[in-house]
């Protein structure tokens, strides 16, 4: 079985201080976050950028920022969202791809989010696979139902995206696909010949998810952007306690864990450190 790539998604778009006292927001908190993650056993950190309010922005200098303060301390693979925050232009989200970042999240459909909705049409999504084409970036293809792994098979086909394509399966979020083993299993029997993939748990469905890729041969993603919690009613004190937490599973059931130029190689990101 391959080593396990784990994901740290350290602050996301809609958790605020309100919700945690410990998301990071500034470039410099999201760095710290970032290093610790990756000195506790992450490969791949995922980031958004805040302003100081904690206010989502795809600022691509807050980004640079970001990346630049993660590069001075850590080799982990600094991933970008192309996701932003709902209600953000395809335009506004896309101008991250242009600094070169080693990944980049693409989603691959539209999907209910909440009370909201996370729109992504056709041409967008091709228009962001093109892009990451051209600026040699690895894509993660973030789908929220199983229809997105068909558009993500068809863009292939066309030759916007080269394959074998690596995938983030986020499930549990209101409007997307549940977050049970059967749809897991049914999402993973989806995929493309040759594909990896990473689960993304929301909510208390973080920690089941993470063990079954464990055991199933896929990756796990944790962090603050998709669950606040270590436990019922106990805050998760940093993006590492629940990363270190991966790491002790792993570890009991057997699944030696990757380090980030070990990931590099298995989802296929280029080496520009």
């Amino acid at each position: 079985m391959e080593k396990l790539i784990i994901t740290a998604a350290v602050n996301g778009a809609e958790v605020m201080r309100n919700h945690t006292p410990y998301v990071p927001y500034t470039p410099e908190e999201v760095a710290n976050a970032a290093v610790e993650s990756a000195d506790a056993g992450a490969s791949i950190i995922h980031v958004h950028a805040r302003c100081a309010d904690g206010t989502a922005t795809q600022d691509k200098e807050v980004y640079r920022e970001i990346i630049e303060r993660i590069r001075e301390k850590s080799r982990v693979i600094v991933q970008v969202s192309t996701g932003g925050a709902v209600g953000m232009s395809a335009a506004e989200r896309a101008d991250v791809i242009t600094l070169e970042p080693e990944m980049a999240t693409l989603t691959s459909g539209t999907v209910n989010f909440g009370d909201s909705v996370f729109y992504n049409a056709p041409a967008d999504i091709e228009q962001f696979a093109k892009l990451m084409a051209k600026h040699k970036v690895r894509p993660e293809v973030e789908v929220f139902d199983t229809g997105m792994i068909t558009t993500a098979a068809r863009l292939m086909q066309k030759g916007w995206l080269a394959g074998p394509l690596h995938f983030d399966l986020v499930m549990g979020v209101p409007g997307g696909i549940s977050a049970e083993m059967t749809n897991l299993l049914h999402m993973v029997s989806l995929l493309p010949a040759g594909s990896t993939w990473t689960v993304a748990g929301i909510g208390r469905a973080q920690l089941p998810m993470a063990t079954a890729a464990i055991l199933l041969g896929g990756h796990a993603r944790v962090g603050l952007e998709d669950n606040i919690y270590y436990a019922k009613g106990q805050l998760a004190k940093s993006n590492a306690e629940l990363v270190s937490r991966v790491v002790r599973l792993a570890g009991e059931l057997g699944r030696e864990v990757a380090t980030p130029d070990e990931a590099r190689r298995l989802v296929g990101v280029r080496n520009n450190l």
